[in-house]
């Protein structure tokens, strides 16, 4: 996804650019150049940030400097002729003939695109050719793609293919011509397509530069649609042009032009030029030019486009131009004439097609015409097979596109019936081979399917049949008539684009999946076949393989009982049976047959009792040999003059006795007819002559033959016999052999007859000792391992053959042994052949092969016991005992030779682990084994094997020329050694409650490993605690450790100690003491040491300091982040303080107030920390008496409403009070308003996340296909639609449908429509289902259905009127509506193209369909809209058809008629998402979900169900695996953005009441502030007299 982000951002930084620096700013444009040289050279020119103009000048000296600058790097430019660059009469001349002088205007250029300019220096001369003016320079990958086999006919067929594709895209106003002209020394194709130029869209270069061709990504494009599925995107691979004229001849020149230039741009290409620049490090540059069009060129394409390619000396030997003829009408007969793309009857020919100035058409020959000519008139049985992959499979596919999901095809069976005894296929051969069209084909191998892929024949994809074809056998009466009828038939296969050809595109490929499955249609699916689905359709309907078999085999049966012609009588006198019996025996499925014993055919006569001759290959049966027979009856099917009739001989074989032959009988008075044991075989075996009669001295000869071949042994031929034949070696049974021996490739077993003695024979071979015999022979090899060892016996391998002659000598049983098994004598033991025929009475034959083992030692190995492998070890402990074997080069076993030195060790992926020195070693008795023991492994590297600890065991010899590997799993001892890492805590940083962030506990075993995962230990703790709650038993994890990591606590006080302790079992393995840190709890403000009872202690600061006296800021109260620090004060005068928590602020703790008790004395309080006891601080004050006092109730807004005063205490007293409580509502004002802080935090932290995931799904919403948003189950089709607009009533529209449908191309020419493009609806197809919905709502049916022309003038010509303004009904589409039956009722509307202000912007890249590069709209903020998916005008897709429409200025249907029609409409996923977006709408915009919005505020409610819409195309890539991915994660991001939208909410809710409640608390403030300003001052106004009336007392 990485790469096509980063593809996507370039192009919108480039489309920003362009926007950017589009009129003031020229910074950032590049034009390019290839510019002609008077001289025939061309150089390329580029220019950066030009300006609007050059002097011109100035831009040939920018010219003049390239060309220089590349005479020094290319040698050849040195030889060129002079150019006078200070000329006065120099100019350039650009495509279009446009002359320049003066200054060089830039606008008139696109930028980053290669403009072809021609320089004239004034002196006259004009090179052709220029060197290098074309780069085809393919990818490296494509070559690997090219085709291996390359022969004229596929060569000229390539060239051919890219002719048709490229006029198929011509409108119907076009010509369609493809000319072919062959002669000695030149080929030329020459077609009218749309043609090519210099521009980099359109580049010839693209012609010649393997892998540029625009048509590969057509193929999605052809799949589907209705037979014979006409639409030839035959590009594949992309390099058809070049390799097949390279192919034809040593030179090429390609010559092309478009309607749009003046100019023909030729392309040159040389053999030896490209094989010269083959190699890596070069380019593949080739000469070029640019000249004007030649008159034969202007007359062949009238609208002014078309391409040649002209191959000169032609690779050509003894070309017979009409044979070529029949061959290309052959490949492109649906091209040429067709039937089936018209509703009429008649022919059309949708191209003209010449060769050598010959309309195709018009010729007569070719294998399909003859095929056509000679097949009965009957039904053709066709139907429709789609093959699809099932869900699973296709979501494996690599890019998931349709074009490899679903392939279509059309089969049709036509029968080519018998004609007076003679098949048709014969004729067709006959007629083939007077043709000159010769074939090695006859009637038994003549090939019965033929495959066209879109129209296009492939000539190698000559099947002998598909399955289906062929008759199942069944017990039914007409099932050997059916399996011969079926012979009849040939099948015409039409597929589209979903099958893949092989690159020289004459067959299917081979190993794609629905080639496999089209291959074995009718078959039972193999496994490798079931992921491909085949659906069956007949005259619309689905079928099941069972229905269309009984269909098939219906229509053969009717087909031959209405159209097949056999023999009608005999010569003689019937005998009439009704329902013989073994109608499978004697080949037919009548109930009533006609015997005769003289039949008459061919002029000749045939009579019952003549000996005959049925030569091999006569027909079914008779494949083997001749067969000698006696005829006996001539069988006709039906009554005399029925038609379908069979005929068939009956015969006896010679080897057949007189009574076992056939015998007619009567069974009172009705005649039955037995065929026994002789033959029925079908008539045409007279017809092909291959049934000749045959004289008694020949018949008595063969008797002869027959009786000397009587079976009696079977017999090996020897070595000699053996060479005489050429074979290779016989079996040596004579005595052993070693193990290894090569086999002999091939033993000869003959039958010997019953006369024949070996004693008495000769060495030599002789044929009158070999029975000729069709008998099959059998050979079984068995072996056992020792030769007492009866019952130990295993099969090897059987074979039955039959037999072959081979330097002249007949009967042969040539069995295959060392080619099959080369390997055979490698394991010693005893090996048992066994030679028998079936059905005779010959004895068996067996032989017998000893082999022994071989001297020369291969290998060790060890020998398996009751131990299972691997082997399972500690470290520490001893290896099971190990037995080891020798064995020879072929794995038999032998004896140790001596006593071998061995080593062993431990190795692993990562090397040797530890070498065994420890064990002990010794032999068996028989000195076949070798037995090591006591193997003791001492190893402290298991820790680069954990955790799987698999290792292996190698045992080698000293040499290491022998070795045994033994996977073996090698584990760690117990557990011995625990190492803490890293200390627990730092210095001066062990303090209660922190956690230890990193502790690990290493576990070791004896030998230094860690220990293996899940071992058991025991941890004890004091003054700690594990956080995770777990059991204080422990297991070790996979790295050996146990890591306490964040889990480690100390709970234990300031100054206390702490410990850890790990134990195994019972024993204590490592143990750790710690001590906390030391804190003192101590005043930090004086405290009086006397005071008043009743009073209060003010302003008492406590602190915490540290062993040093520093007071310890980090003991600091934040609830919010867990940490806890308060005081407590504790007195026996009142427990309600012990409720009170002072919170210490960075080590301090302030109590504003600590009231005292009211009795005098000495008054105790403790103040202690809340969390940590052990902090505390006792404090002792005396207490005096206090004066007696008199108290006055006063009113107070706060708490109870009443405010306790002195009356006579001091100022200073009541001010306090009034702090106090001023102090408590400031405190809840601070409160509130932090809370306020929060909130707005929180909301700015949710709009920032917002934002985040709104930019993220628009970005993410750039790599998904607008198809993929929404992907309806239904997808109407082009045919229906036009269906639909056909079955309108009174409508222009459907009269437009049924005239373009029933005129052909040549009828259009001259007629009203010559102009006329065709409807709206039809010009164009979307992807998506409710986007063809709600584009049709947005048009109206009215624009659906508007008539698009030209131009005005073939607008106009649609109606006339009469002279009182009505209009004329029998003029122009009125007059075609009234022929079809129709009429048109009402307005309609025309779109004339050339009248339409077409748009002016750029493009997006330079693809077919040309879309418009229109930027995204955008918030002020800059971000896209969510939902938004694209352009209305450009998710219109325009149909392959009107891809190459212009206007009479060069525009294409994008630009102006859609453009005309939906301007800048956009499109949303949503209704709401449009909603959100309507300040970024300004030409309107419409969602998939039915929302409409018209500009100027139009808005369109309600919902509609049109008739008329845009045919829905599936894409070509309905989805891929990351597109899905990418749609999960927008699905995710709205989920996420759904909730963070709701928690705003809350958030601004609570917010707005925080608010509500800071303004209430401060109004409260001020109105107590305002309430006791009065109360204070009456205070002090009443103190002062008592005061001085108290001085006056004392005074007194």
């Amino acid at each position: 996804m990485e790469p096509n982000m980063g593809r996507q951002k370039a192009k919108a930084m480039k489309r920003r650019l362009v926007e950017l620096y589009d009129d003031d700013n020229e910074i950032g444009r590049v034009y390019r150049f290839k510019v002609l040289l008077p001289n025939g050279t061309s150089i390329g020119l580029t220019v950066t940030d030009p300006g609007r103009e050059m002097p011109f000048r100035n831009f040939i000296g920018l010219v003049k400097d390239e060309y220089y600058r590349a005479r020094k790097q290319y040698e050849p430019i040195k030889q060129k002729k002079h150019i006078d660059w200070n000329s006065d009469r120099i100019y350039l001349e650009d495509g279009n003939s446009r002359e320049m002088r003066g200054m060089i205007k830039f606008d008139n250029f696109n930028p980053h695109k290669c403009h072809i300019l021609q320089l004239h220096d004034g002196s006259g001369e004009i090179a052709d050719t220029f060197k290098n003016m074309w780069d085809l320079t393919p990818d490296t990958d494509l070559l690997k793609e090219l085709p291996e086999e390359y022969t004229f006919e596929t060569a000229l067929a390539d060239l051919i293919d890219n002719s048709l594709q490229a006029i198929w895209s011509n409108s119907k106003n076009d010509r369609r011509l493809i000319s072919v002209n062959i002669v000695e020394d030149r080929i030329s194709i020459f077609d009218t397509g749309p043609g090519m130029d210099g521009s980099d869209e359109n580049s010839i270069a693209k012609w010649g530069k393997m892998g540029a061709s625009l048509h590969r990504s057509s193929k999605g494009q052809a799949i589907g649609g209705k037979p014979p599925y006409l639409r030839p995107f035959f590009g594949m691979f992309g390099y058809g042009g070049p390799i097949a004229s390279m192919h034809l001849g040593r030179r090429a020149l390609v010559s092309s032009k478009t309607i749009s230039s003046r100019k023909v741009y030729t392309l040159h290409l040389e053999r030896e030029a490209l094989l010269s620049s083959s190699c890596s490090e070069l380019s593949w540059k080739t000469d070029g030019g640019m000249r004007d069009p030649l008159e034969d060129e202007v007359g062949k394409s009238p609208h002014g486009s078309f391409t040649k390619v002209e191959i000169f000396k032609p690779k050509i030997n003894r070309l017979d131009i009409l044979q070529l003829q029949c061959r290309l009408k052959d490949i492109y007969f649906p091209y040429i004439q067709c039937d089936e793309v018209s509703n009429s009857v008649k022919t059309i020919t949708p191209i003209e097609f010449q060769v050598n100035g010959v309309d195709l058409a018009e010729i007569e020959g070719g294998e399909v015409a003859i095929t056509n000519l000679h097949s009965c008139n009957g039904p053709e049985f066709v139907f429709q097979l789609r093959f699809f992959f099932k869900q699973s499979s296709a979501s494996t596919q690599s890019p998931g596109s349709r074009a490899c999901q679903e392939a279509n095809a059309r089969l049709k069976c036509v029968y080519l019936p018998v004609i007076k005894g003679k098949e048709s296929i014969e004729i067709i051969l006959e007629k083939l081979e007077a043709e000159g069209c010769s074939t090695v084909e006859n009637y038994e191998t003549f090939s019965r399917v033929s495959i066209r892929r879109l129209g296009r024949l492939l000539p190698d994809a000559r099947w002998a049949w598909l399955p289906f074809m062929e008759s199942t056998p069944k017990k039914r009466d007409r099932a050997h008539l059916l399996k011969r009828c079926c012979l009849r038939v040939k099948c015409f296969i039409e597929t589209d684009a979903g099958f893949n050809p092989t690159p020289s595109k004459t067959d299917l490929a081979h190993h794609n999946p629905f080639t496999t499955a089209l291959k074995n249609f009718g078959n039972k699916l193999l496994e490798k076949e079931k992921d491909v689905n085949v659906e069956i359709y007949r005259d619309q309907k689905l079928l099941t393989p069972l229905q269309l078999e009984r269909e098939y085999q219906e229509w053969i049966l009717h087909m031959h009982d209405q159209y097949d012609e056999e023999t009608e009588c005999g010569e003689d006198q019937p005998v009439l049976i009704v329902n013989p019996a073994n109608k499978k025996a004697l080949g037919i499925s009548s109930d009533v047959i006609r015997l005769h014993r003289v039949l008459k055919r061919k002029g000749e006569s045939w009579k019952s009792g003549q000996k005959i001759k049925i030569l091999k290959g006569a027909c079914a049966g008779c494949h083997k040999n001749n067969i000698y027979a006696a005829l006996e009856y001539f069988l006709l099917e039906g009554f005399q003059g029925d038609a379908g009739g069979e005929a068939r001989i009956i015969c006896r074989p010679l080897d057949v006795p007189h009574d076992h032959g056939c015998a007619l009988v009567e069974n009172n008075g009705d005649p039955n007819f037995d065929i026994r044991s002789s033959l029925s075989l079908p008539i045409n075996v007279i017809d092909s002559g291959k049934c000749v009669v045959i004289e008694n001295m020949e018949w008595d000869y063969q008797l002869s033959k027959q009786h000397q071949k009587s079976p009696s042994t079977i017999d090996l031929l020897s070595v000699k016999q053996c060479q005489e034949l050429e074979v290779d070696g016989a079996l040596p049974v004579d005595g052993p052999v070693r193990a290894g021996e090569v086999p002999p490739k091939e033993i000869v077993a003959v039958v010997r007859p019953a006369n024949f003695v070996s004693s008495g024979a000769s060495k030599n071979l002789d044929q009158k000792h070999i029975v000729k015999t069709n008998l099959e022979m059998s050979m079984e090899v068995k072996f056992r391992k020792e030769v007492e060892d009866l019952q130990d016996c295993r099969h090897i391998y059987s074979v039955r053959i039959t037999p072959s002659s081979r330097k002249g000598f007949h009967g042969l049983y040539i069995f295959p042994l060392g080619c099959k098994f080369p390997e055979l004598f490698q394991k010693a033991g005893v090996y048992m052949f066994s030679f028998s025929v079936k059905e005779s009475t010959c004895n068996n034959c067996d032989k017998r092969v000893l082999v022994k083992a071989s001297p020369m030692v291969g290998k060790w190995g060890l020998l398996n016991d009751e131990q299972s492998t691997p082997y399972r070890v500690r470290v520490g402990s001893c290896f099971p005992p190990l037995y080891l074997a020798c064995y020879d080069t072929y794995d038999n076993r032998i004896p140790f030779k001596s006593t071998p030195e061995v080593m062993i060790k431990l190795e692993s992926t990562k090397g040797v682990l530890f070498h065994v020195g420890k064990r002990k070693t010794g032999f068996s008795s028989n000195k076949f084994t070798l037995e090591i023991k006591d193997l003791l492994i001492e190893c402290n590297e298991l820790d680069k094997i954990r955790p799987s600890y698999k290792a292996t065991l190698v045992i080698c010899s000293q040499d290491e020329l022998f070795s045994v590997s033994i996977p073996c799993q090698v584990t760690p001892g117990s557990l011995q050694l625990v190492k803490a890492q890293p200390p627990i805590f730092e210095k001066n940083q062990l303090l209660p409650g922190c956690v230890a962030k990193e502790f690990i506990l290493e576990m070791f075993d004896a030998c230094g490993n860690h220990v293996s995962q899940g071992s058991e230990v025991q941890l004890e703790v004091e003054g700690l605690h594990i956080l995770d709650q777990i059991v204080s038993k422990r297991r070790v994890d996979n790295s050996g450790c146990i890591n306490l990591g964040g889990l480690l606590k100390v709970t234990a006080g300031y100054g206390s100690k702490v410990s850890l302790s790990v134990l195994s079992g019972h024993e204590v393995l490592f143990k750790k003491e710690f001590q906390t840190e030391e804190r003192e709890l101590r005043l930090a403000s004086r405290v009086p040491e006397f005071c008043t009872a009743g009073t209060e202690l003010e302003n008492v600061v406590f602190e915490i300091v540290n062993s040093t006296g520093e007071v310890d800021e980090a003991i600091h109260d934040e609830k919010k982040y867990g940490q806890f620090h308060t005081l407590t004060i504790k007195s026996e005068f009142s427990n309600t303080e012990d409720s009170i928590q002072y919170i210490f602020k960075h080590g301090r703790c302030t109590v504003l107030a600590i009231p005292l008790p009211q009795s005098q004395g000495i008054f105790c309080f403790e103040a202690s920390h809340s969390c940590h006891p052990e902090l505390h601080l006792s404090v002792k004050v005396s207490l005096v008496e206090a004066p007696k006092v008199k108290y006055d109730e006063i009113q107070s807004p706060y708490s109870s409403g009443k405010v306790l005063l002195l009356q006579d205490s001091p100022s200073a007293k009541l001010e306090n009070f009034m702090i106090t409580i001023e102090k408590k509502i400031q405190d809840e004002i601070l409160q509130i308003g932090a809370r306020n802080r929060d909130l707005e935090e929180a909301l700015d932290y949710l709009n920032n996340k917002k934002a985040e995931i709104e930019q993220d799904m628009s970005r993410l919403q750039a790599f998904v296909e607008p198809c993929l948003l929404n992907n309806p189950n239904y997808i109407p089709t082009k045919e229906e639609l036009i269906n639909r607009i056909e079955s309108t009533n009174h409508s222009a529209a459907a009269v437009i449908c049924s005239v373009s449908k029933e005129s052909s191309f040549q009828e259009q020419q001259n007629h009203f429509m010559k102009d006329v493009v065709g409807l709206v609806a039809l010009l164009g197809t979307v992807r998506i289902n409710n986007l063809s919905r709600i584009l049709a709502e947005y048009l109206g049916e009215d624009q659906m259905l508007a008539v698009v022309c030209r131009s005005f003038a073939a607008a106009s010509a649609l109606e006339k009127y009469e002279q009182n303004g009505e209009v004329h009904c029998r003029h122009a589409l009125h007059a075609e509506a009234s022929a079809l039956g129709k009429s048109i009722k009402g307005r309609f509307l025309v779109v004339c193209l050339e009248d339409i202000r077409p748009y002016t912007g750029e493009f997006e890249g330079s693809g077919p369909q040309r879309k418009l590069a229109l930027p995204h709209p955008t918030f002020p903020s800059g971000s896209v809209p969510i939902g938004f998916i694209g352009y209305a005008v450009n998710m219109i897709d325009l149909d392959i058809d009107f891809l190459c429409t212009r206007a009479a200025a060069g525009h294409g249907l994008r630009e102006t008629l859609f453009y005309c029609l939906l301007g800048e409409v956009q499109v949303y996923e949503t209704w709401e998402y449009m909603l959100e977006a309507r300040h970024c709408i300004k030409h309107g915009a419409v969602s998939l979900d039915g929302g409409i919005l018209r500009d100027n505020g139009v808005v369109s409610l309600g919902f509609g169900n049109p008739q008329i819409c845009f045919p829905v195309v599936a894409p070509e890539s309905v989805s891929s695996a990351e597109s899905v991915e990418i749609i999960k994660l927008i699905e995710e991001k709205k989920s996420e953005l759904r909730v963070i939208i709701d928690y705003i909410a809350q958030l601004t809710r609570s917010h707005d009441k925080s608010l509500k409640r800071f303004n209430k608390k401060k109004e409260e403030y001020n109105m107590l502030m305002d309430d006791m300003e009065p109360v204070v001052e009456d205070h002090h106004l009443d103190y002062r007299p008592n005061k001085k009336n108290n001085s006056d007392a004392s005074s007194c």
